[in-house]
């Protein structure tokens, strides 16, 4: 069953977040079940990210021997994170444009 995590960070900067995406390469060796994944920033600079995994058993297999030894080895907190079962997912055409490059 596909499932939608939403990872929240205080405290967690763009730095952070730009420090993790070079150590975990998210973008260019994508993990088993990832379907998408969506990270912005409020008014106080804090992390909010949507991802969305085939499975829970994926999603926590990536977390496990990717995303978290990367936390540790850059010395960032982990963020909070909740995960619920997908009960729809809509990916429109448009959304490839906002890609970071």
């Amino acid at each position: 069953m596909a499932v939608f995590a939403v990872f929240t960070g205080k405290g967690f900067t763009k730095q952070m977040y730009e420090a993790l995406r070079v150590e975990v390469k998210w973008e260019t060796r994508l993990a088993p079940g990832g379907l998408f994944h969506v990270c912005g920033f409020d008014a106080a600079g804090d992390l909010h990210v949507a991802d969305v995994w085939e499975s829970e058993e994926q999603m926590n297999a990536f977390v496990g021997t990717r995303l978290v030894p990367a936390f540790q080895k850059l010395g960032i907190p982990m963020p909070e994170v909740s995960v619920f079962p997908a009960h729809n997912v809509n990916v429109y055409p448009g959304a490839s444009r906002f890609a970071l490059k």
